[in-house]
């Protein structure tokens, strides 16, 4: 693995755990040439997914843009940085394991949307006003009505 500090290639890995209940494993490692310690993340990964975007492009799927989108929803909220990892790998997972290598964004966009309708409300509501590009007051209001009538709802959020 190369260092990300002075690009040396030859690095140790000084401890090894697995994360993401077990779907990861963490390494930390250090830089035989500057000494600088880094961690890095091994996952399986099943097959290459293509995002296919409503303007007919086809872009590979990006772990780390779900996750950053992810990010901005959960921005403040009392979601542990575990429970997103746990997140994000289950909907890679079932992404994988559908057996088709080219997946419409709006079928992600619904993975994470019933994801988010689980574990926090308030993000849900942050991701839907993007996702579903509201214009106006009113379109949040229509969609927490619609939220507040949905069995997926987990009590006391």
């Amino acid at each position: 693995m190369r260092c990300p500090f002075c690009q040396n290639e030859d690095t140790q890995v000084k401890d090894s755990r697995p994360t993401e209940d077990g779907a990861a494993i963490r390494r930390r490692r250090q830089c035989d040439k500057c000494g600088s310690r880094f961690t890095t993340f091994e996952r399986v990964q099943l097959r290459d997914l293509v995002v296919l975007k409503r303007s007919g492009r086809r872009v590979p799927f990006d772990r780390d843009k779900l996750a950053r989108s992810l990010a901005i929803a959960l921005r403040k909220r009392p979601i542990e940085q575990d429970q997103i990892e746990q997140m994000i790998s289950g909907i890679v997972r079932k992404l994988e394991s559908t057996g088709e290598s080219e997946v419409p964004s709006e079928i992600i966009g619904e993975m994470v949307m019933e994801a988010l309708h689980r574990l926090d409300s308030v993000a849900y509501v942050r991701y839907a006003s993007v996702y579903k590009d509201f214009t106006e007051a009113s379109d949040f209001a229509d969609f927490i009505e619609e939220a507040e009538k949905s069995p997926t709802r987990k009590g006391g959020d």
